[in-house]
């Protein structure tokens, strides 16, 4: 299982927390079909696509259906720039259009867009005219998005806004 994990704030600040979590919410969801659940007191939303597990993560307090739009507009997004092809390989080789995605949708805490047309349009424009050394991902504190892939029992664990590596086994 390999994980791509973005962090927004520092509820779990160490890495041991972190995985722990980490695997306890996986656990928790992967054999369910609902979209939403309540865990460690944040609610999480989340979404299934082949072999892909998106999350969305916030307070107890935030409102679900905010996060679940979160969620959608992320998904649609990603759907539209992959022509519908959202799965782990396709993804990982349109890791850029990921971050930026995540980028034109929220900032600085603050949920700019929820809707995929525009995401894409968005990212589209950044993708053609910004040079790629200009094109980061702004760190912001609104908690948590986590994308999951099953593809291995030897799980690579890598951080998108915490950059570091560790090739550590975290889920048997």
């Amino acid at each position: 299982m390999d994980s791509l994990v973005l962090y927004y704030d520092d509820t779990y600040p160490t890495v041991k927390e972190q995985k722990a979590f980490e695997k306890n919410i996986f656990n928790k969801t992967h054999r369910t079909d609902s979209e939403i659940a309540l865990l460690e007191g944040l609610t999480v939303v989340y979404k299934s696509n082949i072999d892909l597990y998106f999350y969305v993560i916030g307070s107890s307090h935030e409102n679900e259906l905010m996060l679940m739009s979160v969620l959608n507009c992320l998904f649609d997004s990603l759907s539209q720039m992959l022509r519908k092809n959202v799965e782990r390989r396709a993804l990982l080789e349109n890791m850029e259009g990921l971050f930026l995605a995540v980028d034109e949708i929220v900032d600085g805490g603050v949920i700019l867009e929820s809707d995929p047309q525009q995401v894409v349009y968005r990212v589209a424009l950044r993708g053609d005219d910004v040079p790629l050394t200009e094109q980061t991902v702004s760190q912001v504190r609104f908690y948590f998005i986590f994308l999951f892939f099953n593809i291995s029992p030897h799980p690579l664990r890598s951080f998108l806004f915490i950059p570091r590596v560790c090739d550590q086994e975290w889920i048997k």
